[in-house]
């Protein structure tokens, strides 16, 4: 088995959503490594997290710090190979050291200027995870996307259900999906509802 599209799982904080998403055969799982973030991730976490699971490449997620600061924190989690940030210029620089990059915005933030940031991402080689307030997206973020995604790749994290899911990658040529990690209900207890569904719907046969 595998998935049809590239997928992102972000905010993991806990071992069954890491074991559930290499199962899936996801391809990236994010961890949120600024220490105001809600979903702050440890170094130890991290490491118990991320040493029981195999077949899929860890995201180091930020939104605040610069470059500089973000690279003293990724000394702490030597297995991530990814950053995401909501900053280019930072992501410029920690691809400059080695880091394959994703740069995430809201849709209402690049509405006017799409043409300047896709060229941008294109030319430095970084895909754009997309996220939206609009659930459901509008026939408006839906033309602003897939003008987005005929020059950059795309990533969406909003709008999706595992009822449209597959007419989004088709009909706005996504290179994948964002999807967000849970809380444990207890340890080793997970409703995985809506994450599973949608991933359910993407499985195909090699």
């Amino acid at each position: 088995m595998a998935l049809r599209t590239f997928v992102k799982i972000s905010g993991i904080t806990n071992l069954s959503d890491a074991r559930y998403c290499a199962g899936m055969y996801v391809n990236l799982i994010g961890f949120a490594l600024e220490e105001s973030a809600a979903k702050y991730v440890k170094p130890a976490q991290f490491g118990e997290i991320t040493g029981w699971v195999s077949g899929l490449e860890f995201v180091g997620e930020f939104e605040k710090l610069s470059a500089k600061d973000c690279l003293e924190v990724l000394k702490e989690y030597p297995a991530i190979t990814w950053v995401e940030h909501t900053r280019i210029d930072e992501l410029v620089a920690l691809k400059v050291a080695g880091y394959k990059p994703i740069y995430k915005k809201d849709l209402a933030e690049v509405r006017h200027m799409e043409a300047d940031v896709a060229g941008k991402l294109k030319e430095e080689g970084i895909i754009f995870h997309i996220t939206s307030n609009d659930d459901p997206l509008t026939p408006g973020d839906k033309e602003v996307i897939k003008l987005l995604s005929e020059t950059c790749e795309v990533i969406l994290g909003a709008g999706l259900s595992a009822e449209n899911v597959n007419n989004l990658i088709d009909t706005l040529n996504l290179k994948g999906i964002v999807l967000e990690g849970g809380e444990e209900i207890k340890p080793g207890l997970k409703d995985f509802d809506e994450l599973a569904d949608i991933l359910e719907v993407l499985e195909t046969e090699d």
